[in-house]
């Protein structure tokens, strides 16, 4: 089980993997198994941190058998998050 630091980290690289493979598109996805190999994420936490996600309305998710994220996308809210934390950090 992750400590609430990994989790949050985890959550943090969710949304910025995200952002940066789509440019901020809403068209456009990534894979669960992408998203897990290239984050190094076990798969358990990276089913809870694409919950959470979506619980806070940042993603939407596609979901396969056994709870893995098959598709992940940012929503509205989270490409405006995203968009905001890039302005504050330049």
């Amino acid at each position: 089980m992750a400590t609430l630091h990994e989790r949050r980290a985890y959550r943090e690289k969710v949304m910025r993997a995200l952002y940066e493979t789509t440019e901020g598109n809403r068209l456009l996805g990534v894979t669960g198994a992408k998203l897990r190999d290239e984050l190094g994420v076990p798969g358990e936490d990276l089913a809870a941190a694409c919950t959470y996600l979506v619980g806070e309305g940042l993603i939407t998710v596609d979901w396969a058998a056994g709870n893995t994220p098959a598709m992940v996308t940012l929503t509205h809210q989270g490409i405006r998050l995203m968009e905001a934390e890039e302005e504050k950090h330049g």
